[in-house]
């Protein structure tokens, strides 16, 4: 007897406050998918399931006779000893097979958001007794956003019977099962149950060889204990579960891992259907957080298993018991824990590390483009034209160039993995979240376009060459531009090189640190072509006066790169911390006009006094306070404050949303909103299709962002989602980096079909 999973089927509903009524069960109501379950629809689920079990599944195992094993319409169930015969004062080891149709599958003990865990009920000689069952590791099975816990491949249920003696004279001993357990697909549930006997004969309880094989394989589907207990949180709105990594047993490491779940075996301690993240927030310990449960009362301890997802794609489970305290343990949060919602635990398929590298040198070439960085590369270049055929001499520079770039990449990968290490949510411009950072980067800028104007040169007081920043000889002035390059590219997040530093979060360090450095050889690579191929370097324009006005001009993409961050200096600090700035850049100009001037005499203390008034400046707007920067007046798109909460509300109603991730520091981000985004077309395609448009401004920082960026692979902006209506959280549409504006306006009016490939 089948009948129709509602559950699993419509998945639309409403929360409930308080207690079910007997209304519940009888009015259809829709479900509150946010809330994380549907607490009185789950519960009429499993009344149901109850109610057949009771009266179908007895008539079904009643009419067979008791066998080792029983085929029914949609599982196959076997009863196996690993003993050939039977010992008193030895325990016998039983499994139960249990095999699903193709398509279908049967619960784990904790079913989750819908479902019945399999019974299995004993009948013993006198004085036996059976051991709860063992049960591996289950999968995660999602339809309609209601999550359960199943297996859909062949499971093994180990029972361990205790057998205290023998009855006296008995030469074979009857062991029998009653079990009861329901299968489905993503549409119908059916109940089946199953009367199996297994007779043993009296022995010496040695092991069946023919069975070392599947005993051995279903051990090795078993979670491993865990050495000590663990501690959790849970509320109504967090489950917080913390871990050490000396706790864990031999063979699983949680280093390393690219996702991990927590099963939980007691119901209602978490929401089934809401993301887990995981963080190592000391060289020891690991937090796992996600939504509260609906439990009512108090758990003081709960068990569950940890199933963690090494590079190499297999799935480990850690079985742990963990105890409650009463205050929330730290919540940062950067790696994603939850995988697929289908199948395996391993996540969706993420870019071998080749193709990673590629992206990353992709990203570095295109760096080399942004009106911060070309100025130095170009004359870097065109000063190997004055090197005429010296090549051993070209080819020194471009080594040593690259060297300043990819130690500069490399300390800033190792110091990014050794925050997010220390617990803190950080990623690619980070500095740029801080005001500080950003009034010093642009004082770097206006000091860099004053050189390229010829107001000073760096003397030998300062650097030992006397030559200016982009020309001066040597590999110590090479390795210096080269890291000077890194530091006025760090603004800039073009495409490819998101995808690349955002697999970082999930990598084990070394492999991160890669990536890192592949991006420094993308933007070292065309200088280091330049150098060792003589044919480029011939085609560059022969060394003449024009190169000096070229310099000059060069000064003015500098310049124009500082007051774009004074502006962003502006939108975190406010008008008067971007006034300071602008100040601060005046008074170092003057004194580095006057160190130019060769000042003598009574200037030079004044070139003096004038830089420390400029530094003290530049601290003033260092500490200026926050501000709320105003909304742009001339925005098209109509878009909300983002936050994780009011997503999860927008997809628990089925609304299409469209959310982006931003910054002011991001060249990218405003080249995106200025071109397509803030479009009258877009805007009347978003608005025709009923989008909600949802806008996170990570100019500065925000935890909850960084947490939703390492939800979906990022570290840094941009980010484009869009969320089909019905779609699941976890499985966003993820846009390009460069937007159009046909891109956005197809991405409403047209179906979608799985998520976007890396940007």
């Amino acid at each position: 007897m089948a009948y129709v999973n509602d559950t699993h089927r419509h998945g639309k509903a409403a929360s409930h406050a308080g207690k079910c009524t007997l209304a519940h069960f009888f009015v259809k109501k829709p479900l509150d998918v946010a809330s994380g379950r549907p607490k009185c629809m789950g519960m009429l689920f499993r009344l149901l399931i109850l109610l057949q079990m009771m009266f179908v599944a007895p008539a079904l195992a009643q009419s067979a006779q008791p066998q080792t094993f029983a085929q029914q319409e949609h599982t196959r169930i076997e009863l196996v000893a690993e003993q050939s015969s039977v010992a008193a004062g030895k325990p016998l080891t039983i499994a139960v097979v249990m095999t699903p149709q193709p398509g279908w599958h049967t619960y784990w003990q904790n079913p989750g958001d819908s479902g019945s865990a399999t019974r299995l009920n004993w009948k013993l000689p006198e004085g036996w007794s059976a051991s709860a069952p063992a049960y591996p590791t289950p999968k995660r099975f999602t339809v309609a956003q209601l999550v359960s816990y199943v297996y859909d491949k062949p499971s093994r249920l180990l029972v361990t019977l205790t057998a205290p003696s023998i009855p006296q004279g008995a030469t074979e001993v009857p062991i029998a099962l009653q079990a009861d357990w329901l299968v489905c697909d993503d549409e119908i549930c059916v109940p089946e149950a199953a009367a199996l006997a297994l007779t043993l004969p009296v022995g010496d309880g040695a092991n069946d060889p023919a069975r070392t094989a599947l005993f051995s394989d279903a051990r090795a589907q078993l979670p491993k204990a865990a050495q000590a207990s663990a501690k959790f949180f849970q509320d109504a709105d967090m489950f917080q579960l913390e871990m050490l990594e000396s706790d864990q047993p031999d063979g699983l490491k949680l280093a390393g891992m690219t996702s991990a779940y927590f099963y939980p075996v007691e119901d209602g301690v978490l929401a089934y259907g809401k993301p887990q993240t995981i963080e190592q927030v000391s060289p020891d310990k690991w937090v796992l957080s996600t939504g509260g449960g609906y439990a009512e009362q108090k758990l003081t301890q709960i068990t569950g298993i940890l199933a963690v997802a090494g590079s190499d794609g297999a799935v480990l489970g850690w079985l742990l018991s963990a105890e409650r305290t009463p205050k929330p343990l730290r919540a940062a949060v950067a790696l994603p824990a939850a995988g697929p919602q289908n199948g395996s635990d391993v996540p969706p398929p993420r870019s071998g590390l080749l193709a990673l590298l590629g992206f990353a040198l992709l990203g570095g070439l295109i760096l080399n483009v942004m009106p911060c960085v070309f100025p130095i590369l170009s004359l870097k270049a065109l000063s190997l034209a004055k090197a005429g055929a010296h090549e051993a001499h070209a080819r020194a520079e471009a080594a040593a160039y690259t060297a300043g770039v990819l130690a500069t990449f490399g300390l800033a990968g190792i110091v990014l993995a050794w925050l997010r290490a220390s617990g803190f949510s950080v990623g690619w411009g980070v500095h740029l979240q801080d005001p500080r950072s950003v009034a010093v980067l642009a004082l770097v800028m206006v000091v860099i376009g004053l050189n390229l104007l010829g107001a000073f040169e760096i003397g030998g007081g300062l650097s030992g060459v006397g030559q200016d920043l982009t020309q001066k000889r040597g590999w110590a002035g090479a390795f210096w531009t080269g890291a000077l390059a890194v530091l006025v590219a760090s603004p800039c997040t073009v495409p490819f090189m998101g995808a690349a530093l955002g697999a970082t979060l999930v990598l084990p360090p070394a492999e991160g640190l890669l990536l890192f450095l592949g991006v420094g050889f993308g933007m070292a690579l065309p200088y280091l072509l330049i150098a060792f191929v003589p044919a480029l370097r011939r085609m560059l324009p022969r060394p003449g006066a024009w190169m000096e006005s070229f310099r000059r001009f060069m000064a003015f993409p500098m310049f124009a790169t500082a007051v774009w961050l004074s502006w962003v200096v502006g939108r975190q600090a406010g008008i008067d911390g971007m006034a300071l700035v602008l100040v601060a850049a005046l008074l170092v100009s003057l004194a580095l006009w006057l160190y130019g001037r060769g000042a003598r005499g009574v200037l030079r203390p004044v070139a003096a006094v004038v830089s420390v008034a400029a530094a003290v400046l530049a601290v003033a707007v260092l500490n200026a306070p926050d501000v709320q920067a105003e909304a742009d007046g001339d925005a098209k798109l109509a878009a909300q404050a983002f936050t994780d909460a009011r997503l999860s509300q927008l997809l628990g109603e089925g609304k299409p949303t469209f959310v982006y991730f931003t910054a002011d520091w991001c060249v990218t981000c405003k080249v995106n909103e200025k071109l397509a985004l803030n479009t009258a077309e877009v805007a009347n395609a978003f608005a025709q299709a009923h989008v909600t448009v949802l806008e996170g401004d990570w100019t500065r920082q925000n935890p909850e962002i960084a947490k939703v960026l390492a939800r979906y692979g990022r570290n840094g902006v941009p980010l484009y989602l869009y969320f089909p209506p019905g779609s699941d959280i976890a499985r966003p549409q993820i846009l390009p980096q460069v937007l159009t504006p046909q891109i956005l306006t197809e991405l409403v009016t047209a179906p979608v079909d799985g998520t976007a490939g890396p940007a």
